[in-house]
């Protein structure tokens, strides 16, 4: 699969050969940002890479993705004199994907970079796309660039040692990206869902197939100015629930809950038939039924949604499906109490 950006043509491949062979990453002028866990779980095939001088390897969670966390990794790589044009590796999920992303953007005014992406959530969506997400402090996702990879190695090997909660928070993506392209594609992921845990060949062609459909709208709107805005579905809520549960909900089960409660808030709105609605709850339900009874502090979720980055100073912008055919749109919600009931609404049913 070949991506077109702002900075030129960048491949994804599919390369069942990667841990076998792990020697290809390496060159002489290479600098690695590793997943402390990929870096344990595989320390065998993975030893000339974990083992190099120039690899650091990153504890991948939510509160190391800020400003300050990243401090130490600028510091360790001028340390080990990286150069301008020397190449970024990074090797792991989408925590280790944003902070390599947001260094080769910045550091030496810009660095090649390359991912291995190890999660399924990487693997299926955040891979490809450009962005750049990091937060300062409490706020989710604040500071960000736009930097295409050099490349993208996909190797799906990796998802046999996820968690179940990861292949959850994964799948929430892959149906996200399935529902904008469409009821028939919705429906068809639906029809599999139950056989995305247990059959690699299934899951790996709707790996494919959500990033062929993440690739038509990135090359158009790179930028995020405009179609691409559809990809914040299920976002402004997952990214409030998961601030609010201090990240006890994994990123794509929290926008799993997010895409259910925006499908519940448009058709409380007039917005959505209620049979789209009912169409597609269970297998959102079905996919964050296991986090349905983490608890979800209302206000600190609602303060947190109204720090959303995609809000005006009057509104909040939501992306919600509309209409008969359940297109994904965005809307502008004013954040009045009429709302905030929709949304108590929801999270008193949202175990049922």
């Amino acid at each position: 699969m070949v991506i077109q950006s702002h900075r030129g043509a960048y491949e994804v491949l599919f390369d069942d050969t990667l841990l076998a062979d792990p020697e290809k990453l390496i060159d002489a002028q290479a600098h690695f940002l590793i997943d402390e866990n990929v870096a344990r779980l595989y320390a065998s095939e993975l030893r000339a890479v974990v083992e190099h001088p120039n690899a650091i390897l990153i504890h991948a969670t939510e509160e190391n993705k800020s400003i300050a966390k990243l401090i130490p990794v600028y510091e360790r790589l001028v340390a080990n004199h990286i150069r301008r044009g020397q190449m970024l590796v990074a090797v792991g999920g989408g925590i280790v994907q944003d902070i390599c992303c947001f260094v080769a953007s910045t550091l030496l005014r810009g660095l090649p970079w390359r991912f291995v992406p190890t999660t399924l959530l990487a693997q299926a969506d955040s891979c490809i796309g450009s962005k750049s997400s990091i937060n300062l402090r409490d706020t989710k996702n604040i500071l960000g660039t736009f930097n295409p990879p050099r490349d993208v190695l996909i190797h799906t090997r990796f998802l046999d040692t996820l968690e179940r909660k990861d292949l959850r928070s994964g799948i929430g993506e892959i149906l996200k990206v399935h529902a904008i392209d469409g009821i028939a594609a919705f429906d068809r992921l639906a029809v599999d869902f139950d056989r995305l845990l247990i059959d690699r060949e299934v899951l790996t062609s709707y790996i494919r197939s959500a990033l062929r459909i993440k690739q038509r709208f990135i090359q158009i709107d790179e930028f995020d100015v405009g179609i691409r805005n559809v990809f914040n579905y299920g976002h402004s809520f997952g990214h409030a629930i998961e601030s609010a549960t201090s990240y006890a909900v994994p990123h794509g089960v929290a926008v799993t809950i997010g895409m259910d409660m925006a499908n519940y808030i448009a058709a409380q709105r007039g917005l959505l038939p209620e049979a789209q609605y009912a169409r597609m709850h269970p297998i959102l339900r079905a996919n964050y039924a296991e986090y349905s009874h983490t608890p979800i502090p209302f206000d600190a979720m609602w303060a947190a949604l109204m720090k959303d980055k995609k809000n005006t100073s009057t509104a909040l912008g939501l992306i919600f499906p509309v209409g008969a055919e359940a297109s994904i749109e965005r809307v502008q919600v004013a954040p009045d109490d009429g709302f905030r009931d929709q949304c108590l609404r929801f999270f008193a049913n949202i175990e049922q």
